[in-house]
C-alpha cells in the first residue's frame, strides 16, 4: 500500500460522464442517472483499502444526510481485479451489502473513469455543484486509520452544505490521502 494524495483536479470543468455496471444491481448507471438536483457527489473507493475501511461509517452518514437534500452520490472502484481480486464486482456486491451503501458502487473494469477524473487514491471525492461543475476535490476530512482524529466528513460536509446553500466553495482544499488505485500494468 502506498500512501498516495488526490491530484486536485482542476476546479469549473464539467463532470466527466460514464455509464458503469452497478455492482449491487447488475444496471448499467450513468452519471445523469446519479446526478442529484442540488448537486453530486462522486466517490473512487475500493473494498481493501484501510483508508476506506476507516470511513465507510461516514460515508453511509453522508448519504442518508445528504440524498434527501437532493445530492446523488456514486462510488466508483477502478482497480485492477487480476492482481486485487478482493476489489472485484462480486465482492464489491458483497461489501456494499456489509456496510449497507446506500449508494450505487459502479465497477470501473477499463479504468477510463478513473483516468476521466483524473483520480488517484481511494477515497477520492469530487462534488459538483446543480450544474454540474467541479466546487470541490478533496479530502472526507482529517481523520486517518490511527491518528485519533475524529471521523467527521468535515471538509466535505462543508463543502456540500455550501453547494446547498447556493454559495461559492472555498478553493482552499486538501488533498485526498489514501491507498493509490490500483492501475493495470
Amino acid at each position: 500500500m502506498a500512501l498516495t494524495p488526490s491530484n486536485m483536479l482542476e476546479l469549473g470543468i464539467s463532470a466527466p460522464s460514464f455509464e458503469l455496471p452497478d455492482t449491487v444491481s447488475g444496471k448499467i448507471i450513468s452519471l445523469k442517472e446519479v446526478q442529484g438536483e442540488q448537486g453530486t457527489l462522486v466517490m473512487f473507493i475500493c473494498n481493501h483499502c484501510p483508508y476506506v475501511i476507516h470511513i465507510n461509517d461516514e460515508l453511509v452518514r453522508l448519504a442518508n444526510d445528504y440524498a434527501p437534500k437532493g445530492i446523488g452520490m456514486v462510488a466508483i472502484s477502478s482497480n485492477d481485479v487480476v492482481n486485487y481480486p478482493q476489489d472485484g464486482p462480486e465482492k464489491m456486491k458483497a461489501h456494499a451489502a456489509a456496510v449497507g451503501y446506500p449508494f450505487p458502487y459502479l465497477y470501473d473494469e477499463s479504468q477510463a473513469v478513473a483516468k476521466a477524473y483524473d483520480a488517484a487514491c481511494t477515497p477520492d471525492f469530487y462534488v459538483f455543484d446543480k450544474d454540474n461543475v467541479l466546487v470541490y476535490r478533496g479530502r472526507l476530512d482529517e481523520s486517518r486509520p490511527g491518528n485519533d482524529a475524529p471521523l467527521t466528513g468535515s471538509d466535505l460536509r462543508a463543502a456540500l452544505d455550501t453547494v446547498l446553500a447556493g454559495k461559492t466553495v472555498s478553493e482552499k482544499q486538501y488533498p485526498s490521502m489514501g491507498c493509490n488505485i490500483k492501475w493495470k500494468k
